[in-house]
């Protein structure tokens, strides 16, 4: 989507003060010390998490979906954040894995600036326990 952060895959190592204010950008990774940003893995089939995810951006306020294609699995969206009214990108990325359980994505990346002062992480943190919650139903 963006060649800078992690959109693109592409990462940037951050300092102790650096992790502190955020880095610009935030992306789930199986990996991530932090459980928020480890993505999910669902048992449950693809057209469920796709149709509830695309509900759940349908019903934030200030999400805009600018793309959304079920058969390569991404929904792109722009967020306009509450305060400064600037424009975040958003991609989630829903795809079978190896065992065929449904595997959810985000990544989000401030358009504007360097430090996000943590609101990308928060984003996608939000929206995978709101997506969770709403795949529990």
């Amino acid at each position: 989507m963006r060649g800078r952060g992690g959109i693109d895959g592409m990462r940037q190592e951050a300092g102790p003060v650096r992790s502190l204010l955020g880095k610009g950008w935030a992306e789930t990774d199986p990996e991530a010390a932090n459980p928020k940003l480890r993505g999910r893995t669902y048992g449950i089939p693809f057209d469920t998490v796709w149709r509830c995810t695309l509900e759940l951006v349908t019903e934030r306020g200030r999400w805009t979906i600018m793309r959304n294609d079920d058969e390569a699995g991404i929904i792109e969206v722009i967020v306009e954040t509450f305060v400064f009214r600037f424009v975040d990108d958003v991609r989630i990325s829903i795809t079978l894995d190896e065992n065929g359980q449904t595997r959810v994505d985000v990544a989000s990346s401030s358009r504007k600036g360097r430090v996000d002062f943590g609101t990308n992480r928060r984003r996608i943190g939000r929206f995978l326990r709101d997506l969770d919650r709403r795949l529990e139903r």
